[in-house]
């Protein structure tokens, strides 16, 4: 592409774009977004390249690896344009039919199209699938429409538009107005205000500022940055470019996890592309505002997508907290003033200029305005990534996007917020979802993880889980944050091994208050949100692991047994022949036996005994009954009804 140096040739050139393109000529489109990959999606592709080939349709079809449409679930995805035809789980193998009944005939292949589990009904167009009709889809939207490696894509979809109008239209006054008027909050943490923060940096007297992406995407379970990183890098960049016009930056930063490697290699291609084209560099558009991006690949360590943390790697040293007595958007890289927010956040922003504050704030609530991306994992029927409209209630997305709880399982708790969020119990599923509610109920926005868990998930263990990761990615820098997370972290073991005594639950209580009140980072004053919001929704369950030596869940492996009932027991041979630590005897016509020394209580035995049968059995806070004597072991057939 030539190099365009004002917005009118910049319009010029998205029209030459999409005048070469034809609406109605066919597209096959395949999610090429990191799960999508992991689960065949270049073989996928492979496949369609070849097979278009080998049918004669090259010079009638075009194909293109995208970015993440969200429904990981059901992933390799496929749509096919013009029609919006959606495939899930499509194979190497299921290719060959695609093309002739779908891309020749017009037909549709009905075994690759989405089933409602409830009505049984298909739905044939992406739109029509309620995973995807019940979202609000702003940002992420496009992933599926565009090859995130070519900017021609971007452009044809109205990208760079919004820089276009910024520079040419608006002075940096004005764009910072439209920001603070769109209440846009940040995405990746505690909600601040985004326009604050730009003011801050904008204001501050140092003429050198600096703009960073926060990609430092470490919650277990989280993906959304990834997403929009791998499948969209320019809207992000767009974004980025906009802020710093706005704060009067002229060089920006683009934090990135290593372990992204495709986020980090689209974001370089995308980088690139715009500085080809003059969308990054000097003198851009010919407006004579001039700015540079670097990408800087971080070493994985949790903490440091803290605000301190991140810029002190970006310098080159280790990434660790430092103390903010001034804000970093006024005194951060370098000690010069440096607006970090997270990819997200960066990606609302064209959003906002191209469409207007009083559009962006149709969505959502008046507190917390836009739509928020949530990756939905966990015991939940539609894993992947979601956006909705911010004040949506936890119910719709559990049960009208995410589907429902798997195998009739009984909705326990929802976890938000990455590991430093809360728990939320079943009687607060109406809650509206933005950042003032979920604080309220002890969690938090957070970055946009949403782990879903179900009746069988013990939540002691839950907060020890999530304690035993942030005592491990603490820095250890400040002794609140170090010692309180791994004394609570050895409390909560110690219960869930039925070693727990009374006065722990207060006395965790008691350390999370310190560490909360002490820390020196967001991560020890956050850590406790998964043990206080336990206690306060189920501290039964700790009562029950204390005093009783029960897990209500089943779930604590030294607080629970199993056993073969003797009376159900049919001799079938199934879990004595599948059991890893050969630890039940029994035999043809025999009645099966555990040993309780020798079981590893991994479950095996539960999970292949016949549900006609129904021998095996879990136990929790009571003696395991005693064997048989050997005389009394074999079955009499007759007797039991056989």
């Amino acid at each position: 592409m030539p190099r365009v140096n004002s917005p009118e040739e910049l319009e010029k050139t998205r029209q030459g774009i999409r005048s070469r393109r034809d609406p109605g000529r066919a597209c096959v489109s395949i999610c090429a977004g990191t799960g999508c990959l992991a689960s065949g999606a270049s073989e996928v592709i492979d496949a369609f390249n070849a097979e278009i080939k080998k049918q004669g349709l090259k010079a009638a079809v075009d194909t293109k690896g995208t970015g993440c449409p969200g429904f990981c679930e059901k992933g390799p995805v496929v749509v096919i344009y013009p029609e919006e035809i959606c495939y899930l789980q499509v194979k190497p193998e299921d290719v060959a039919e695609i093309v002739s009944r779908t891309l020749k005939e017009k037909k549709v292949v009905d075994r690759l199209l989405f089933v409602d589990p409830v009505t049984n009904e298909k739905a044939t167009c992406e739109s029509d699938i309620p995973f995807y009709k019940n979202q609000v889809r702003n940002i992420i939207g496009d992933n599926i429409k565009m090859d995130p490696k070519n900017i021609e894509d971007y452009l044809a979809l109205g990208g760079y538009s919004a820089l276009a109008k910024a520079l040419s239209r608006m002075t940096s006054e004005q764009v910072l107005e439209e920001v603070k008027k769109a209440n846009l909050r940040g995405r990746g943490g505690g909600g601040f205000p985004t326009g604050r923060k730009w003011t801050e940096s904008r204001n501050a007297p140092d003429k050198i500022k600096y703009v960073i992406v926060n990609a430092d995407e470490g919650d277990p379970g989280a993906f959304m940055d990834r997403a929009i990183l791998e499948g969209n890098p320019h809207s992000i960049l767009e974004g980025l470019t906009i802020g710093a016009y706005a704060v009067g930056s002229h060089e920006g930063f683009i934090y990135v996890r290593q372990e992204y490697p495709l986020a980090v290699e689209n974001v370089l291609i995308a980088i690139r592309q715009a500085e080809e084209v003059g969308l990054l560099g000097k003198n851009i558009l010919g407006s004579g505002f001039d700015f540079t991006v670097t990408v800087h690949q971080g070493a994985g360590a949790f903490v440091s997508g803290e605000s301190s943390a991140l810029m002190t790697a970006i310098e080159g040293r280790v990434g660790e907290p430092r103390p903010k007595y001034i804000h970093t958007a006024v005194k951060g890289l370098w000690e010069k003033p440096s607006v970090l927010n997270n990819v997200e956040t960066w990606a609302n922003v064209p959003l906002i200029i191209n469409k207007g504050a009083d559009w962006f704030v149709r969505f959502g609530t008046e507190g917390s305005t836009g739509t928020k991306i949530f990756s939905l994992v966990g015991k939940i029927n539609n894993t992947g990534l979601v956006e909705v409209p911010m004040g949506i209630t936890l119910r719709d997305i559990i049960y009208k996007v995410g589907g429902g709880i798997p195998g009739g399982k009984r909705f326990k708790a929802v976890q938000t917020g990455g590991p430093s969020g809360g728990c939320i119990p079943e009687g607060k599923l109406d809650m509206k979802v933005d950042f003032d509610e979920l604080t309220k109920a002890g969690s938090m926005m957070g970055s946009g993880g949403m782990i879903v868990m179900d009746e069988d998930t013990c939540m002691v263990d839950v907060a020890r889980y999530f304690l035993d990761f942030l005592s491990d990615e603490s820095c250890g820098k400040c002794v609140p944050c170090r010692e309180g997370i791994r004394q609570m972290h050895k409390l909560l073991s110690d219960i869930g091994k039925g070693k727990g005594k009374e006065g722990d639950i207060e006395l965790l209580e008691e350390l999370s208050e310190v560490t909360r009140d002490a820390s020196l980072c967001a991560l020890g004053k956050s850590a406790p949100n998964p043990v206080l919001s336990t206690i306060r929704y189920f501290r039964e369950e700790y009562e029950a692991h204390i005093r009783e030596k029960r897990c209500p869940a089943y779930s604590c492996k030294e607080l629970i047994a199993y056993h073969i009932d003797p009376d159900k027991c049919r001799a079938c041979m199934m879990c004595l022949k599948k059991c890893p630590a050969e630890a039940i005897a029994g035999g043809k016509n025999r009645i099966h036996v555990i040993d309780q020394g020798k079981c590893t209580k991994c479950g095996t035995c539960l999970e292949v005994c016949p549900p006609r049968f129904g021998a095996v059995e879990k136990i929790s806070g009571k003696p395991v009954p005693p064997p048989i004597p050997e005389e009394a072991r074999t079955i009499v057939r007759e007797s039991k009804g056989r």
